[in-house]
């Protein structure tokens, strides 16, 4: 990796003793025999808290035990449940939904479209909105983040859970950025000759720059923030004696990467493809897909490569990354079913293969599940690829979200939000 990036780099980044003393004597009184002493030191004394401590301790192990015994089965139990029908619990009407687009945020929904970014929850109750006009927006999430940018445009908005946090006027085009899970924001920004990488906090100050030209480092295609904004994630494209290359490259701007050249602590070069998707899984994980392989690297400072898988010649349809679990898409055209969709762990182990002939309008990776769903049908996976549900909507879903308790969810329609309760 040639790195050359230049430009001006900021850092953001008893014990107790207790007194012993000696016990006083203490003394038992005999209707029969009298009063007499008896020394807290007799042997039968002794023996008598000893075997009380040791009936309290085997009580409370065998509790803990019983309890411990029934959350495994109450787990195994509901890991191993399959769901007969979805019952709808609640709806809620909503409306001015026909243009715009929609996407899950955590438990609730945003909708944009050209005009502007809202919010609402499963109850179609409108939480906050941001006002805008763009030709070509944008959409980025990290965690309770959500930053929304024109293309060719010169703002992007910022906003939380609890509605808009700042905005950032880049003075260049747009081409691509990224934002993190407390606010900063990275933009590729178009200068003629030259294309800048910014980082901005939420209220649009800026943090950090550094330069690229397609002879140095090549041209930025994809990037990443970690949820820190600490780490910076470039995949790079560029010709190398008349062949192109690809290169992942990681900027520091932490305390570590204020020893290092640029802040660039470690890069890994790729002949002959293209790196268009990067993505952190958590602070200590990132992903890239390549048009033949996916890859994984590991580190919060100094990111290493932990892991390669290539795809064997198959064409990727499909990349979704979510709750440190990353999933390729495939055509499959078999008997096993119309698509192939692998999965991996952030150690970059693949943990299953799911075969479904659904038509699909997203797949999410959950924790410890896989929804396929459409605009009529869903289905719903363990992450190993067994199936827990299968059934249709009574009308057509355009984006569908997790709730607060497993076994819900909301699915806005043409007209409505309802939740959706498996039984």
């Amino acid at each position: 990796m040639n790195k050359t990036a230049k430009g001006k780099i900021r850092d953001f980044a008893s014990y107790a003793k207790k007194n012993e003393e000696t016990p006083e004597p203490v003394t038992r009184t005999d209707d029969h025999a009298g009063t007499r002493r008896i020394s807290l030191n007799e042997p039968s004394y002794i023996e008598k808290i000893r075997s009380h401590k040791l009936a309290i301790f085997y009580r409370t192990a065998l509790v803990l035990v019983l309890v411990a015994a029934l959350l495994v089965i109450f787990y195994v139990s509901w890991r191993d449940k399959i769901f007969n029908e979805a019952v709808e619990i609640s709806t809620a009407p909503v409306s001015d939904v026909r243009d715009a687009q929609f996407l899950s945020f955590g438990e609730n929904f945003l909708k944009y479209s050209k005009d502007g970014i809202s919010c609402m929850n499963s109850s179609g109750d409108a939480l906050w909105n941001q006002t805008f006009e763009m030709q070509s927006p944008m959409v980025r999430t990290s965690g309770e983040v959500v930053a929304v940018g024109d293309y060719n445009g010169h703002m992007i908005y910022i906003a939380g859970k609890n509605g808009p946090a700042g905005t950032v006027d880049t003075n260049l085009p747009i081409r691509n950025f990224a934002v993190a899970s407390q606010g900063v924001v990275a933009a590729v920004l178009d200068d003629k000759d030259v294309t800048w990488i910014y980082l901005y906090d939420s209220q649009g100050n800026p943090l950090a720059s550094f330069k690229t030209t397609m002879a140095d480092s090549g041209y930025p295609v994809a990037v990443a923030l970690s949820p820190n904004g600490q780490l910076v994630a470039v995949s790079f494209l560029y010709a190398s004696e008349g062949r192109i290359k690809s290169s992942v490259a990681f900027y520091n701007f932490g305390s570590v990467g204020q020893n290092a050249i640029d802040n660039y602590v470690s890069g890994y070069d790729y002949a002959g493809v293209i790196v268009p998707y990067i993505s952190f899984l958590n602070e200590n994980t990132v992903c890239a897909v390549a048009d033949d392989r996916i890859m994984f690297f590991e580190g919060a400072q100094i990111p290493t490569s932990l892991a390669e898988h290539l795809t064997s010649g198959d064409e990727i349809i499909g990349v979704y990354c979510a709750n440190e679990h990353a999933g390729l898409l495939f055509h499959n055209n078999t008997a096993e079913g119309a698509y192939r969709l692998q999965i991996y762990d952030k150690s970059g182990t693949r943990v299953s293969i799911i075969y479904f002939d659904q038509q699909f309008e997203d797949i999410m990776l959950l924790q410890d599940r896989v929804i396929v769903y459409g605009a009529d049908a869903w289905i719903v996976y363990d992450m190993n690829g067994h199936e827990k549900f299968a059934g249709a909507f009574d009308e057509p879903v355009r984006v569908l979200a997790t709730t607060n308790l497993r076994n819900r969810f909301s699915a806005v329609t043409s007209n409505a939000v309802k939740t959706y309760e498996l039984r």
